[in-house]
């Protein structure tokens, strides 16, 4: 099932109207993302930002009719691949975006890839695609897998923990993410488990916790896995002998919302936050919290400058999508001003951007939620990019 959404300017109405003039084509956007299962609310966030910047774009890309058609992968790289070639060779899309997993997106890119649709990542960032396997038509407009555990790696480091534990689930992006961390970090790893990616029961892995002697705990556990994971941590009161760390997924606000409390103090590690101080941030926060009646998410953020990363590029080339060199060079250009301030792509085709540490805090207003705490990294790359030989 996809729900198919056509948005129009006024001026393109009125000329379908008067038939004064044929209407533009659309430029169709496949938005293939989870919508069921632990990781919905990631996939939901992601469309909802996404959408939020097709209206802030007056339902348009590059001034040309945008129609999203979306869709669930269920979380299911069998399921992703079947929705994928249906939106690539029945819905004829221009682009590809969406995909929460990277075990979902290295099933799917190949055949994106040879299709020579491009791609633009609003969250899964698999080491592959950054290194030996880059791709031409794949653009990352989120991060690379193990840059946000790097920085949290680094702050664990500064802040003189001796022995950490580390948790995530058994998938590319999980190998991934904690790479990123023992990149940076110095210190003695005393446990490293990988769990079910759709694992809500982490009693055995708190029994080994708390004989491990470590007196810090870092998890890669997005969505409902951090939120399982999180209460039965402080239910055990694991939390009284050991701090816990976390990349931005796995203390976001769908997981604050849904832990409460048990979230304040836990830091953890982003390339952005909801109270960045820049324009195009402050617009996308208000108006989201306008349209949707909650804080957005890294996945809200990263979907709307997905979407404003294709407005822009489809704009710069006078909406000839067809035109597959000068699109890439419009893409690389990365026309647009995004959320996180400073952006610019690597030869990967991956963010070279700063990345922050934030901490779960009660505001002003009596929210618990993340405030910006510092930078950790500026102009920061990917480890993978010197392995990467862009094809032509």
């Amino acid at each position: 099932m996809h729900v198919s959404l056509r948005l129009l300017t006024a001026a393109a109405a009125l000329a379908c109207l008067a038939g004064t003039a044929q209407a533009a084509d659309p430029i169709k956007v496949g938005l293939l993302t989870t919508l069921s299962g632990p990781g919905a609310a990631l996939g939901i966030d992601i469309r909802d930002g996404f959408q939020l910047a097709v209206k802030h774009a007056g339902g348009t890309f590059g001034d040309l009719p945008a129609e999203v058609i979306v869709a669930d992968d269920q979380m299911s790289p069998d399921a992703a691949k079947q929705t994928a070639d249906r939106l690539l060779k029945r819905e004829k899309v221009d682009f590809m975006t969406g995909i929460v997993f990277s075990n979902i997106m290295l099933a799917v890119g190949q055949p994106v890839f040879q299709s020579k649709t491009f791609y633009i990542s609003a969250n899964a960032g698999p080491s592959q695609y950054a290194g030996e396997q880059c791709n031409p038509y794949f653009f990352s407009a989120s991060y690379q897998n193990d840059t946000i555990d790097e920085a949290a790696g680094k702050v664990v480091q500064a802040r003189g923990f001796k022995k950490v534990a580390l948790l995530a689930p058994n998938y590319p992006a999980g190998r991934d993410h904690l790479a990123g961390f023992k990149r940076f970090y110095e210190g003695e790893i005393v446990m490293e488990d990988y769990t079910q990616l759709k694992q809500l029961d982490y009693g055995a892995e708190l029994s080994k916790l708390r004989a491990s002697g470590a007196d810090a705990v870092f998890i890669f556990l997005p969505g409902g896995l951090g939120v399982n994971f999180i209460k039965q941590f402080v239910g055990a009161g694991l939390n009284q002998d050991m701090k816990l760390f976390a990349p931005g997924f796995s203390a976001d606000e769908d997981v604050i919302s849904a832990v409460g409390e048990s979230m304040l103090g836990i830091f953890n590690t982003s390339q952005w936050a909801h109270d960045m101080d820049n324009a195009a941030n402050q617009r996308f926060v208000a108006d989201f919290q306008k349209e949707y009646g909650r804080l957005p998410t890294m996945y809200a953020s990263q979907g709307y400058d997905a979407a404003r990363l294709i407005d822009g590029a489809v704009r710069k080339v006078g909406g000839k999508v067809e035109d597959k060199d000068a699109l890439r060079k419009a893409l690389e250009a990365a026309p647009f001003e995004s959320v996180r301030g400073a952006f610019k792509f690597d030869t990967n085709h991956y963010p070279v951007q700063d990345y922050y540490l934030r901490e779960v805090v009660k505001d002003d207003q009596g929210r618990i939620t993340n405030k910006l705490v510092s930078r950790v990294f500026e102009n920061h790359a990917d480890a993978y990019v010197g392995q990467c030989k862009m094809p032509s």
